[in-house]
């Protein structure tokens, strides 16, 4: 299944209750249609102590979030904007931004 973001891409959250924050995407899990984005949606997590942290505790890490509510941002102009897929002269789909002028 092909999604419109993609590891590495900047985005912006444009609903929920992290509306307006953005970062980077640090992973996409595909199967479940959702994005780990870096700084967005913070989560705690209790931890047991282990040989690795042995003091355990509470973990800040960031949750995931529905692609839906996800837009990538342009990086020409700085702003959220649709993407679209089309074949280029040699036959590949690239993607591409749908900016309103």
């Amino acid at each position: 299944m092909k999604l419109h973001i993609r590891k590495g891409d900047k985005v912006m959250v444009i609903a929920g209750n992290h509306k307006g924050e953005s970062g980077e995407v640090t992973e996409v899990l595909v199967s479940k249609q959702r994005a780990i984005v870096s700084g967005v949606n913070m989560i705690s997590r209790h931890s047991k102590p282990t040989s690795q942290n042995p003091q355990g505790g509470i973990i800040k890490e960031e949750g995931t979030i529905h692609i839906s509510n996800l837009m990538v941002i342009d990086p020409k102009t700085g702003k959220p904007a649709r993407t679209g897929r089309q074949e280029d002269k040699s036959g590949k789909l690239v993607r591409f931004f749908k900016s309103k002028n």
